[in-house]
């Protein structure tokens, strides 16, 4: 719809005045909803001026790009959503850790084999619970070239290539059964930190909490060595620290003056392991007794040293560098941080951290200068129970900032501002990292968990945009049932004042986590290589040229090398015996961007996608006779429909 002149300009001139607290200017007279009228528009709909800034601030026409894209976790689906920023448009779901029909991961011989990395002893695991995306680093910026994330359930961490926005390879260690630190990295991505949340026997055996929590129960981190020049993490350089039982939670790599460092928050000082049915309390309450917990510091290059030393302890296939070693070495030290902490986050200086207390209405900021002379020194408060030196906690901080109930995660800007989630009061707190003094208060609807601001993770937060992840949605959207969806709201950040620009429902699992990358980062490819494996980078074994489609029966079944491009297969009609194992070998000859196609043969369960020069094969057993139509799943053409042909199992 076009908008009159005289409209529009009553309407800019309306914006500009309120923004600069002027008078509000009459609206002009006439022109109803019908014709168009600004002004009437807005009475119909019942817009503010406001709620009209709003939607010029995000709204994006049509072949207009978004300035920054976010990447989220997709929760209990085991995916990551990619949204554009302001718009709020979501622009892709990447697969992960489940299969997802639409892109055909899971479902052809590459990716089933990406999934088996995610096995946990010897199991399929077919979901997921990913929390936090961590974009790869340089210099401690983001670089627009990886994102890793990680899935809290079953202590596994991907690799996703931004190259084409596709997983690349799934990793975890049977040391650990959950993780909630990860993933995250260090500044240049050496490694990848993953850190264990619920403490178990080492390697997953039994033992009883009641009589062995102390002795057999264990925490700890991994720190997945990233080899950037083939672009997968390399588990043989990659090492674990053992942590006493404390329940470890989130993490974050030092960067500049605390390069090289790593910081863990961890609650259950208490060592409580629940059993509110055999006389204990809940883990609840268990886990909330005490005033203080203890934050980990890990001197992660000091360990590399350790581990080139030799002092390790090889655990199945993970070199481990056990709790006695660290201590010897120096390599871990504990700081008191109250009470019930969450977030953890080093500010873009790296010269200080500042952790949540979800049971504490402070923000507690430690000064990393003084922790190290401490350690340094040999300056201690005293050892937990496995002789971990612990630091003063008045000597560590700098101070404390009143935030409010509930706070969680902080963020920060490029104007020395730091922002914190507050889960209880439902409030984005902004406040003064200069001063320790909160500056404003935006509500959230409502119980934000983690907010995320653009570049807010590195060293150098753009301070544009900030994106509040909100557990509860309750009022916000059109009833949908008892299950409604997640809330992102849009907040601006480029006045003086936070402002709210907009709501967006996530209705795929419980987003996490995310971060906000400047969108000309990132520098995907339009096309693969003709006949590309997407998952190794190279020509495929069994790529097919054009001209050179033909079936073949080996040793090892029946061979089907074949072609897509609009608008047919070749061969479009493929002839076996029941019971032969048969191999599709499937080339997208098409080098046009966007012409993709899809492949899928009903009832054996084959449905792909292969992007344009992208090759893929799939493997079934033909074991029921019949006819089975085969045709693209992709509307690639005029003649779509036509771009079919038939899977005739013949019988024995």
């Amino acid at each position: 719809m076009r908008l009159p002149l005289s409209g529009l300009g009553w309407l800019t001139a309306g914006i500009l005045v309120a923004a600069c607290g002027g008078t509000k200017p009459s609206a002009p007279t006439g022109g109803g909803a019908a014709g168009g009228g600004i002004t009437d528009l807005m009475k119909a709909r019942g817009l503010s001026e406001a709620d009209v800034a709003a939607a010029l601030k995000t709204y994006t026409p049509t072949g207009k790009l978004d300035e920054y894209l976010t990447f989220a976790s997709g929760g209990h689906s085991g995916q990551v959503i990619v949204i554009g920023v302001p718009s709020m448009r979501i622009l892709k779901y990447i697969a992960v850790f489940t299969p997802e029909p639409w892109q055909g991961y899971g479902f052809d011989d590459q990716t089933k084999a990406i999934l088996d990395q995610g096995k946990r002893f010897g199991k399929d695991v077919t979901w997921a619970d990913t929390h936090h995306p961590a974009l790869s680093e340089s210099g401690g910026d983001y670089d627009g070239k990886y994102l890793f994330i990680g899935d809290k359930a079953n202590a596994r961490i991907a690799l996703i290539d931004l190259a084409d926005f596709t997983t690349k390879q799934i990793v975890t260690t049977e040391l650990m059964v959950s993780d909630h630190g990860a993933s995250f990295v260090t500044p240049d991505t050496d490694y990848v930190i993953e850190t264990a949340q619920y403490a178990a026997p080492l390697g997953g055996g039994y033992a009883d909490p009641k009589t062995d929590y102390k002795e057999k129960y264990r925490g700890g981190v991994v720190f997945w060595k990233f080899d950037k020049a083939k672009g997968r993490i390399d588990k043989s350089s990659s090492f674990m620290m053992e942590f006493p039982p404390y329940t470890q939670d989130l993490a974050d790599a030092g960067k500049k003056v605390s390069d090289g460092y790593a910081f863990f928050n961890s609650i259950n000082t208490e060592l409580s392991w629940g059993g509110d049915m055999e006389g204990n309390p809940p883990m609840e309450s268990g886990m909330s007794q005490n005033d203080m917990d203890y934050m980990h510091i890990v001197n992660w290059r000091k360990a590399e040293e350790v581990i080139k030393a030799g002092k390790f302890e090889m655990m199945g296939d993970m070199k481990v560098i056990r709790l006695a070693t660290a201590v010897s070495e120096g390599l871990l030290y504990f700081v008191p941080e109250p009470k019930s902490p969450h977030g953890v986050d080093v500010t873009p200086d790296g010269a200080e951290i500042v952790v949540g207390g979800k049971l504490d209405t402070h923000g507690t900021v430690y000064n990393f200068a003084k922790m190290k002379a401490l350690m340094d020194a040999g300056t201690f408060d005293g050892k937990d129970d496995w002789g971990v030196p612990i630091l003063s906690y008045k000597d560590s901080i700098r101070g404390q900032v009143e935030l409010g109930l509930g706070p969680l995660h902080t963020q920060f800007d490029d104007k020395g501002f730091a922002y914190t989630s507050l889960f209880i009061e439902s409030a984005v707190a902004k406040w003064s990292l200069a001063d320790l003094k909160v500056v404003q208060k935006l509500p959230s609807h409502y119980n934000i968990g983690h907010l995320l601001a653009a570049e807010g993770d590195t060293v150098s937060p753009d301070g544009k945009y900030l994106i509040a992840m909100n557990k509860w949605a309750i009022d916000r959207y059109t009833k949908v049932g008892p299950l409604l969806p997640q809330n992102f709201q849009l907040v601006d950040l480029s006045g003086p004042e936070m402002t709210l620009l907009y709501d967006m429902p996530i209705p795929l699992g419980e987003p996490h986590y995310a971060q906000m990358i400047k969108a000309d980062k990132l520098h995907p490819v339009d096309v693969y290589k003709p006949g590309e494996d997407p998952i190794t980078g190279e020509l495929a074994t069994n790529a097919v040229e054009g001209g050179k489609e033909r079936i073949e029966r080996k040793p090892d079944g029946v061979h089907v090398y074949m072609t897509a491009i609009r608008s047919h297969f070749t061969p479009d009609i493929i002839r076996v015996k029941e019971g032969e194992l048969v191999h599709l070998h499937l080339t997208n000859l098409e080098q046009a961007y966007d012409a993709t196609h899809g492949f899928a043969i009903n009832s054996y369960n084959i449905n792909v996608s292969v992007e344009p020069g992208e090759h893929s094969d799939m493997t079934f057993l033909a074991d029921r006779a019949g006819v089975f139509p085969m045709y693209c799943t992709e509307f690639c053409s005029a003649l779509h429909l036509e771009m079919a042909g038939y899977l005739l199992v013949e019988p024995k």
